[in-house]
């Protein structure tokens, strides 16, 4: 049997033969109806949720799509439109019972042939395909079954495979060979897709033959007993945190992803608004382009590592809302760890420039890509640019809009040096996630001759080492790698605070808003 394997093969296991018992009293919306207004802070670039790995793609296109195995509400892997999986006792084989009655929203009812025909897609287009380096193949024996075999047993293949950062959700057959940012958005999630306005707003609405996972009486993370109360819920773009504001004490938004630092105290005292604290939302983050110069140059990258002052620049990005931050987790994580902590906030002009004249640098301008729609990467960018500066760096910004500058940034033989994002999601899923950003296919700011061998035999061991204490080692040391050879620059954690109008109820911050399972009382 599966079970009496765990020591062997962990993870998978430990969910292996999993079958959800039909629940005794599953959630019921006390109210249905209304137009739920969510002022999202940046634009969307996609909701081709297999080809793009932004928050705000993730934010809007995961309540329409559904995936094989999700995460429950502390992160742990959960069937989803799977109703059981089996795994082999040599770790081998997956097998996936689909559950029944699961309509797309064109109405046709999902077959495994569909989920081949997903998984071929992501194989090929999607941003996190570097999780199947272990797989053989897929197949679908019959109509409500799918299998995959493995080249060799992968300890956290589950935990890989059940990952929302970006998942290989599950779309129609029919439509599975569109090119990468170019799927139409038919999902099997309880809402479908009215509108998509690039810049101004996404609109959904109550997809009424959604079939609920009955394995479960509530939501669950991003999975469980799902159902769509208000009839329909828009994200509207609002980038200005002074426009979200205002759009919350009006009620003209009822729910918003980010409120200023600075109003929070006025708005405790507002008996309309409820206030939804995040604490860690996600590590401020500087990538280098190490394909252009003169970023490609290591002496180079660790200059500017050893310019910056870690408090000023997350001071800037939060409004003084935030913690310094080691590496690539969160402390208190299971598998925090603070390797590398000497590369972290040297501060150091006099070791900056030492670098610089290792590296030959002869003033050629450094550029940082960045945008205004996150004014957290705003603010960070422009306090680094000073800091690079002030040790004689040619900094210089350039300012796109969000999706742009993600677009831009997966184009390495380009002018830019330094991306600025946020990675929460990523994280808070673990350090499995975390890393698999700076692993071949996924990321744009890796060597072009490929992984670095040390950081990606790191990867392999996080991947592949029987035990969890041998995975987390490999997990410090690729951390380790990732720091010294600076192929990334965490500047710390910040927190987010969301909010609600009060007659808002069921919104439970997550790292993505969930539209199900919340209502108006009036």
């Amino acid at each position: 049997m599966a079970h009496a394997v765990s020591a062997r093969i962990g993870l998978a296991a430990a969910i292996a033969c999993l079958s959800l018992p039909a629940a005794a009293a599953a959630f019921k919306c006390p109210k249905v109806g209304g137009d739920f207004v969510f002022g999202q802070e940046a634009n969307v670039n996609s909701l081709d949720q297999m080809s793009s790995s932004t928050i705000s793609t993730r934010n809007v296109a995961m309540n329409m799509f559904e995936a094989l195995m999700t995460r429950d509400e502390n992160t742990a892997p959960i069937p989803e439109l799977a109703s059981k999986v089996d795994v082999s006792a040599d770790g081998m084989t997956y097998t996936f019972t689909m559950r029944q009655g699961v309509k797309f929203h064109n109405g046709k009812t999902m077959s495994s042939a569909d989920v081949v025909a997903s998984y071929d897609r992501y194989n090929k287009v999607g941003i996190l395909r570097s999780m199947f380096g272990n797989v053989a193949a897929w197949e679908a024996p019959d109509a409500n079954t799918f299998v995959i075999r493995m080249k060799k047993a992968q300890p956290t293949f589950l935990l890989q495979l059940s990952s929302f950062s970006v998942p290989v959700v599950i779309v129609p057959s029919e439509i599975a060979d569109a090119p990468a940012q170019q799927l139409k958005t038919i999902g099997t999630g309880p809402w479908q897709l009215v509108d998509f306005t690039p810049g101004s707003a996404v609109k959904m609405r109550r997809y009424d033959a959604y079939s609920p996972n009955t394995g479960y009486e509530e939501r669950t993370g991003f999975g469980g007993y799902k159902q769509a109360c208000f009839d329909t819920v828009t994200f509207r773009i609002v980038t200005e945190p002074g426009a979200r504001l205002a759009g919350m004490k009006t009620g003209e938004l009822q729910g918003v992803e980010d409120l200023p630092t600075k109003a929070l105290a006025d708005l405790k005292n507002d008996k309309n608004v409820t206030l939804l604290p995040l604490l860690n939302w996600w590590i401020q983050i500087a990538l280098p382009n190490v394909s252009f110069p003169p970023t490609d140059n290591l002496a180079f990258r660790k200059a500017v590592q050893a310019a910056l002052d870690m408090d000023e620049i997350m001071d800037a990005a939060s409004d003084g809302n935030y913690k310094l931050n080691v590496g690539l987790r969160y402390p208190n994580n299971p598998d925090y760890t603070d390797a590398g902590k000497e590369t972290y906030n040297i501060k150091s002009p006099a070791l900056a420039k030492k670098y610089l004249a290792e590296a030959g640098y002869k003033g050629e301008p450094v550029v940082l890509l960045t945008n205004k729609d996150y004014p957290a990467m705003y603010n960070s960018a422009l306090v680094m640019s000073e800091q690079m500066k002030a040790v004689g760096i040619n900094a210089q910004l350039k300012v796109v809009d969000w999706p742009t500058s993600v677009q831009m940034a997966l184009n390495t033989d380009k002018d830019w040096n330094f991306f600025y994002t946020g990675w929460g999601t990523q994280p808070a899923l673990g350090g499995l996630d975390t890393v698999q950003l700076l692993i071949n296919p996924g990321a744009a700011y890796k060597p072009k001759n490929g992984d670095d061998p040390e950081l990606f035999a790191a990867w392999q061991d996080m991947n592949n080492l029987p035990t969890p204490e041998g995975r987390q080692a490999a997990f410090a040391r690729a951390q380790k790698i990732a720091l010294e050879k600076v192929f990334a620059v965490p500047f710390g954690s910040l927190t987010k605070v969301q909010a609600t109008r009060a007659n808002v109820q069921g919104f439970k911050p997550f790292r993505i808003p969930r539209m199900s399972n919340v209502w108006f009382t009036n």
